[in-house]
């Protein structure tokens, strides 16, 4: 009885054993049309497919554990895969670009998470010589291991091209954009989620011509309600002989609103100059009021930072690990989104919107309570 109970326990061991080898097979990988139309495409124009020295990197290579507890979770989770194959989620090419960015954070999360453990089991640090890398390779990957960064954090696009970054920001957009009347109607501060004009009062107190630009971010006390226009105030900081540009904090370029002379004229001076001891120049304390448009505004403060995150994530995050927003200055920031814009995907505007959030949470804007 007890040889016959190891023989069952052998035969088993032995079916188990064939379909967790068949279910790791590149054949069983991309046997469905969803992944044979995009991702073993992708697979096979790169380096993990074809390469100098002959060695491939197949599927479970880099999708699936090898430690046995790890594989069997892996190949449970797996289940809801099936699932969305019978639903159909990513059966058409469109489909899949649709859903592309979210698998990919998805994957790229799990590989965070484990410190990159499946890259590891084919590439060791200690086996690498930084010597036959590129010069520029060298400096990253030296900087990248000071750092204690993962695989992953750089190497994102290597065997699937990489998602469009930006239409996870863009979807929370237009949610934004969406669901900012119902959230702002009757909010008495409200928050520009991007560019708007900022009109000059009548004499007889109906909104006027566009006189000044009202910047991402900025904050803005409701006055009074007409239609779809708002009379708001906003605060900020004025440098003496610089009168047309409103500042966030003294001394800090995070910009607020720039104003015609006309405008400029109506400006609110509060308190005495002050002056900023890094740079010797004065600052005044100073409210602009005007009316805006609500549709450019919206009070869910929570929702924007979600979305500048979003933003950040993914034009600093998909080629380099992403810094952190207090890592550098506000002025700084500047600089550095100029420098970095050229090789993303921003446009003009979500480059306002990202300068404005990185800086409102600059290592020197804690005290102004950004």
């Amino acid at each position: 009885m007890a040889v016959l109970s190891a023989g069952g326990a052998l035969a088993a061991w032995g079916t188990f054993s064939v379909v967790i080898e068949k279910t790791n097979s590149l054949e069983f990988c991309v046997s469905c049309h969803s992944m044979q139309a995009t991702v073993y495409q992708e697979y096979q124009n790169s380096p993990h497919f074809k390469n100098a020295s002959g060695v491939r990197a197949i599927c479970s290579d880099c999708h699936v554990p090898k430690p046995f507890i790890d594989k069997m979770i892996a190949k449970v989770t797996a289940a809801k895969d099936v699932y969305h194959t019978v639903l159909g989620t990513i059966d058409t090419p469109e489909k899949f670009e649709k859903n592309r960015l979210h698998m990919a954070k998805t994957v790229w999360a799990k590989m965070e998470a484990t410190d990159s453990r499946e890259c590891r089991s084919c590439h060791s640090r200690d086996a690498m010589d930084v010597h036959k890398q590129r010069p520029k390779a060298q400096s990253l990957m030296a900087k990248g291991m000071e750092q204690g960064q993962t695989c992953i954090t750089c190497h994102k696009g290597i065997a699937h091209k990489l998602p469009d970054m930006s239409s996870g920001y863009r979807a929370m957009l237009a949610e934004l954009k969406d669901a900012a009347p119902a959230k702002s109607g009757s909010a008495g501060t409200l928050y520009a989620f991007e560019s708007t004009e900022l009109y000059s009062e009548r004499p007889d107190g109906t909104p006027g011509k566009g006189d000044g630009t009202v910047f991402p971010l900025t904050e803005a006390k409701v006055l009074e309600r007409q239609g779809d226009f708002v009379r708001v105030e906003v605060q900020g900081w004025l440098q003496e002989g610089a009168g047309r540009l409103l500042v966030a904090a003294k001394a800090r370029r995070i910009f607020q609103i720039t104003m015609s002379p006309k405008l400029a004229d109506t400006v609110a001076i509060q308190g005495e100059a002050e002056s900023d001891p890094d740079t010797g120049l004065s600052w005044q304390q100073a409210s602009v009021t005007g009316w805006v448009k609500s549709a450019a505004f919206t009070a869910d403060r929570k929702a924007l930072d979600a979305y500048g995150a979003e933003m950040a994530g993914a034009a600093c995050g998909s080629c380099h690990s992403q810094p952190h927003a207090d890592h550098f200055p506000a002025n700084q920031w500047i600089g550095i989104i100029k420098d970095m814009k050229d090789s993303t995907a921003l446009s003009a505007e979500d480059v306002r919107y990202l300068q404005s959030y990185l800086q409102r949470q600059a290592k020197d804007m804690a005290k102004h309570g950004s």
